[in-house]
């Protein structure tokens, strides 16, 4: 069979979490390899793969915060301590507090935002599969391509948040190991660093995908939403969300314009904001999402007899009332600009902390 090749593992990393993958270090020494594919095209196939990794990533961002939320609220649910402000029980489930809700339904309301919109990502696949118009094609190729930073960043960063919420909600049982809240916070944490960490994906976003084509694909993602929103006939049960939603999208335009105005003298300023858009963004596409769940679930819940379609209801009011509005403060990070971190001066940071 011939000699072996010469390569070993060196060692096997001891990491904060996900224990069950051994990440080594490899010696290959003199090994042998073999070309796969043309020369000098390596670069470009491993794009390929990585995109497509990301938004595995971004998937297991979700599946982590999914699990969290359920466990949180099982927990919420069973665990005893003091009591609502008009019960007569010796003691109620945590649920009632009002803080273990708000955190429960942010964490509900992302999940599922996430999830529709990762759907909705994923249908572009089908799309380009399906369709034999190049034009249509071309559309979903953007979409993809312009929501592939968003999903694996955002959805990475909510389930750090969400694992992170669950075990406050579980408190001290939380931070031992054994209802396993303490590993979901350690293996959760990998996810915004491999596969392109977070501010990478920013930086990719404001960089390559904002100013390609002379921001052709931003500005086809935002026809789309400027379409769904002139032939929109709002229930007026649905009035106020809309006009959060049209607020917001307003605010995330606004601001993409600002910063492509920029010129090339200024990319630190883009760049030193990056995190903040693409957080913007991201809250925009969930809640251009959830405004199409909330409008087909009041129209298929017109008789209010559906409880499931009564909870996503509720669901979707609290994502607009509450977690939607942050992009008023995101606009107003952005707009403050990156000079206070660009300019200060690297020996600051070693001051402070000596007398």
């Amino acid at each position: 069979l011939g000699q072996d090749n010469s390569l070993q593992c060196g060692s096997i990393e001891k990491k904060l979490g996900i224990n069950a993958s051994p990440t080594c270090v490899m010696h290959y020494n003199e090994a042998k390899g073999w070309l796969v594919g043309e020369l000098n095209k390596g670069m470009k196939a491993m794009f390929i793969m990585m995109n497509g990794a990301r938004l595995f990533v971004g998937v297991q961002g979700l599946g982590i915060s999914e699990i969290a939320y359920q466990s949180a609220l099982y927990y919420a649910k069973e665990r005893l301590q003091g009591k609502a402000t008009d019960s007569k029980n010796i003691a109620d489930p945590i649920i009632v507090h009002p803080e273990i809700r708000k955190n429960l339904l942010h964490m509900k309301s992302l999940n599922e935002g996430i999830r529709a919109l990762m759907m909705w990502v994923g249908s572009q696949f089908d799309i380009i599969k399906s369709s034999d118009d190049n034009k249509v094609k071309n559309n979903a190729e953007n979409i993809i391509a312009l929501m592939t930073p968003i999903l694996k960043s955002f959805a990475t960063d909510v389930g750090c948040e969400s694992a992170n919420l669950a075990l406050q909600i579980y408190g001290g049982h939380g931070y031992i190991k054994d209802h396993g809240m303490e590993q979901l916070v350690r293996d959760a944490r990998i996810a915004p660093i491999y596969e392109g960490t977070n501010g990478i994906q920013a930086l990719d976003l404001v960089g390559r995908k904002m100013q390609r084509n002379d921001g052709e694909i931003i500005e086809n993602f935002f026809s789309i939403i400027n379409n769904y929103l002139n032939n929109l006939s709002t229930d007026k049960k649905l009035e106020t969300i809309v006009k959060q939603f049209k607020k917001s999208f307003d605010e995330l335009v606004f601001i993409a314009n600002h910063l492509r105005s920029f010129n090339k003298n200024k990319i630190n300023e883009i760049n030193g904001t990056a995190v903040e858009f693409l957080q913007m963004f991201s809250y925009v596409s969930i809640g251009y999402i959830w405004l199409k769940l909330l409008i087909i679930s009041i129209e298929k819940n017109n008789d209010n007899s559906n409880e499931f379609l009564k909870s996503k209801i509720a669901t979707g009011k609290y994502y607009f009332n509450k977690v939607l509005p942050q992009t008023s403060f995101l606009k107003d990070h952005i707009l403050s600009g990156a000079s206070n971190y660009n300019d200060y001066k690297d020996e600051y940071f070693d001051s402070g902390f000596t007398l």
